[in-house]
């Protein structure tokens, strides 16, 4: 069930905002602005994000300076809406979820970029609610294996899992994202770890496979950090488009029989 009533002032939060593209066409249908929050637990090995770590830092702003800022171009908004990523937003559910409810009063299409690590089940009832305003997520899913995604992430893979199973339940659409890294998930195994999983939740819809690019290395450098893949070339986009056949076929093996 989806809601739209007026949030009331008390869950009107503050969040803490590394970013903002005012025109973004790659995270959610249509043309939107994306949000990208401070902070995030997760240390993939091939992040090119790593000033976004850090919770708590950027800039403070309002879910009505947000709101404020989508409504000055909301006419190039007409087929896109609000995406909020990050960092990991989940960082800041109850933010996520203010700014998502006053969207959706606004009739607003509100869209969730997540790798869905914080889910818990003891906040099963907060995290509903989010849902409940959330029209799209875009799931990143790093690894179909466990332990192979405690290598590549620093995190297990069961709260993910979990996180799908609750999308799946509150029926929002899905959109799965992975990024072929080679030598970490460009294998037979893996490709088909991840088809296997998309046959077996009815509310994935889509599939995004990114090739890996090297583009956080210079980032890494400026903060005197070393970059855990250097020297790793960028990926193909071919590499990227022959992983994304096999997901499908292997999708297509399993559907049914799950």
């Amino acid at each position: 069930m989806r809601l739209s009533q007026e949030p009331s002032m008390t869950e009107c939060k503050t969040g803490f905002v590394h970013s903002i593209e005012t025109f973004g066409t790659v995270d959610g249908p249509g043309i939107r602005l994306v949000v990208f929050l401070q902070g995030c637990p997760m240390r993939c090995l091939y992040c090119h994000n790593p000033d976004t770590w850090t919770p708590k830092k950027g800039q403070s702003m309002t879910v009505e300076e947000i709101l404020e800022i989508y409504e000055k171009n909301k006419g190039f908004y007409q087929n896109g809406g609000i995406t909020v990523t990050g960092g990991e937003p989940l960082m800041q559910l109850e933010f996520v979820t203010a700014l998502f409810q006053a969207a959706k009063s606004k009739n607003i299409h509100t869209c969730l970029d997540t790798s869905g690590i914080l889910y818990r089940e003891k906040q099963a009832e907060a995290y509903q609610k989010l849902f409940s305003y959330t029209d799209l997520i875009l799931l990143d899913i790093k690894h179909s294996a466990s332990e192979e995604h405690k290598k590549l992430t620093g995190h297990p893979l069961s709260p993910v899992l979990d996180f799908l199973n609750a999308s799946e339940t509150a029926k929002v659409p899905v959109v799965v994202r992975h990024v072929i890294v080679k030598g970490f998930t460009n294998s037979k195994e893996e490709l088909d770890g991840i088809g296997k999983l998309l046959a077996s939740h009815k509310n994935i819809k889509g599939l995004e496979v990114l090739p890996y690019h090297n583009m956080g290395e210079q980032k890494y450098s400026e903060l005197n950090m070393e970059y855990p893949l250097k020297g790793m070339e960028n990926l193909p986009k071919e590499e990227a488009q022959k992983a994304r056949s096999y997901i499908l076929e292997s999708y297509k093996k399993y559907r049914g029989t799950i």
